[in-house]
C-alpha cells in the first residue's frame, strides 16, 4: 500500500455493499501506487462525516444507499465546498436518470456498475476506475451557477413550438463533449431559441442507456426538440440529435433530399464510440448548408482531427470552450493546438457564438 504523501490522491469510497467497497479499494490501490483509499463509508451520512474529517481529493459515491442516498449526499457535499465526485451508477433507467441529475448537480463523472457484481474486477472496468479517479483529482469545480435551470425546475414547462418537416435546414452544428458535458450542455442547448434554421448533432462520451436520459432531460429544459438519434432519420431544423452510447453517428446525403443520420458499430476511434472525430469528418462532405464545429469540456483529444478536416474542406467556424469554464480542459486544449479554432469563449457565451456562426444577429 502506498504511504500517504503530498502527491498521493486520497480517495473516499462510498457504497452500501461491503463487497463493492473492498473490491474498489483493492482496484485503486493495487492499480496505482499514487492512489490511497483513506477510508470507506456505507451511506451518505457516514460519507459526509468522513469527507469533512479526512478531506479526500476524490469521492466515489454510490447513488442508491439507505439513510442518505448519493444524490442528497452530493448536494450537501457541494454546499460545503467543491470536492470531485464520481458517481457509481446502476445500469437501469432510474439509475441513468439519477446519474444525469447528479452530473447536473456537480458530479464530475460517473462509472456504470456492471450488471454482474463480480464483473467490476474485469480489466476494462479497472482501467476506467483508475483513469477517472486520476482525472477527477485534476478537475476544476463547477464555475457556473444553476440559474439557467431554475425556471424549468420550478414551473410548468411550456409546450414546444411546432416545427414542420418543411422548415428549411440551413446549418448544422456539431458539438463534441466528454467529462463535465451533461452539465455544460445545459448551458448551451436550452439557450438556443426555437425556430433556428439549424440541426444540432451532439457526441457526448457516455455508455449505452445513459444518452437517452440525457436527451430527455435536455428536451425538458429546451425550446428545441432534443432526442437520441435514430438510424436513417432525416435532419430537421430546430432539432438536436444525441449520439446513442456505443454507436458512431455520421451524416450522409438522403436518397431524395436533405441529410440523414447513420449509426454504425464500426470500431472505436482512439477508444471512443461514439467518436467526435467520426461525426465531424462525416460532415466534411456537406456542401449546401453551413457547418459549425464546437468542442467543449472533456479529457483526451477527440474532435481535434475532425475540426481540422472541417476547417480544411469547408472553412467551417470552430468554437471552443475556454479553460476557466471547463471541468477538464483536455479536448478544448487539443483543439486549440491544431490552429483550426476561431473562437475560445466561456461556456455562457457559446450559444451566442453558435448563433453568430449561422448569421443570426445577437443584441
Amino acid at each position: 500500500m502506498a504511504t500517504v504523501a503530498e502527491d498521493v490522491i486520497k480517495v473516499l469510497v462510498v457504497d452500501d455493499s461491503a463487497f463493492i467497497r473492498r473490491v474498489v479499494k483493492n482496484i485503486l490501490e493495487e492499480g496505482d501506487s499514487g492512489i490511497e483509499v483513506v477510508d470507506t463509508a456505507r451511506n451518505g451520512v457516514e460519507a459526509l462525516e468522513k469527507a469533512m474529517r479526512l478531506k479526500p481529493q476524490v469521492i466515489i459515491l454510490d447513488i442508491e444507499m439507505p439513510e442518505m442516498d448519493g444524490l442528497t449526499c452530493l448536494k450537501k457535499l457541494l454546499e460545503k465546498s467543491f470536492v470531485p465526485v464520481i458517481m457509481f451508477s446502476a445500469f437501469t433507467k432510474e439509475g441513468a436518470e439519477n446519474t444525469i441529475k447528479a452530473l447536473e448537480t456537480g458530479a464530475v463523472d460517473f462509472v456504470a456498475k456492471p450488471t454482474g457484481v463480480f464483473d467490476i474486477s474485469k480489466e476494462d472496468k479497472r482501467k476506467e476506475l483508475l483513469e477517472k479517479v486520476r482525472m477527477a483529482a485534476r478537475a476544476s469545480g463547477p464555475r457556473v451557477s444553476s440559474e439557467p435551470f431554475r425556471k424549468a425546475r420550478s414551473g410548468k414547462k411550456a409546450d414546444k413550438p411546432v416545427l414542420t418537416e418543411e422548415a428549411e435546414l440551413k446549418h448544422i452544428v456539431a458539438i463534441g463533449v466528454s467529462t463535465g458535458g451533461p452539465r455544460a450542455l445545459q448551458y448551451v442547448i436550452p439557450h438556443l431559441p426555437a425556430g433556428i434554421p439549424a440541426a444540432l448533432l451532439v457526441v457526448q462520451h457516455m455508455p449505452s442507456g445513459f444518452t437517452k436520459s440525457l436527451a430527455e432531460r435536455l428536451n425538458y429544459l429546451s425550446e428545441l426538440a432534443v432526442k437520441e438519434a435514430e438510424d436513417g432519420e432525416r435532419l430537421k431544423a430546430g432539432h438536436v440529435y444525441i449520439a446513442p452510447g456505443d454507436y458512431h453517428m455520421k451524416v450522409a446525403k438522403g436518397d431524395k433530399s436533405g441529410y440523414i443520420i447513420k449509426l454504425t458499430k464500426e470500431p472505436p476511434v482512439r477508444g471512443h464510440r461514439p467518436s467526435v472525430d467520426v461525426m465531424m469528418e462525416s460532415l466534411s462532405s456537406v456542401r449546401d448548408v453551413g457547418v459549425t464545429g464546437v468542442i467543449m469540456t472533456g479529457m483526451g483529444n477527440d474532435g481535434s482531427r475532425g475540426i481540422k478536416v472541417l476547417k480544411k474542406r469547408l472553412k467551417s467556424r470552430i468554437i471552443v470552450q475556454d479553460e476557466e469554464s471547463c471541468v477538464v480542459f483536455g479536448m478544448p486544449r487539443s483543439a486549440i493546438e491544431t490552429g483550426a479554432v476561431d473562437s475560445v469563449v466561456p461556456l455562457k457565451d457559446i450559444p451566442k457564438e453558435v448563433l453568430r456562426s449561422m448569421g443570426v444577429l445577437i443584441q
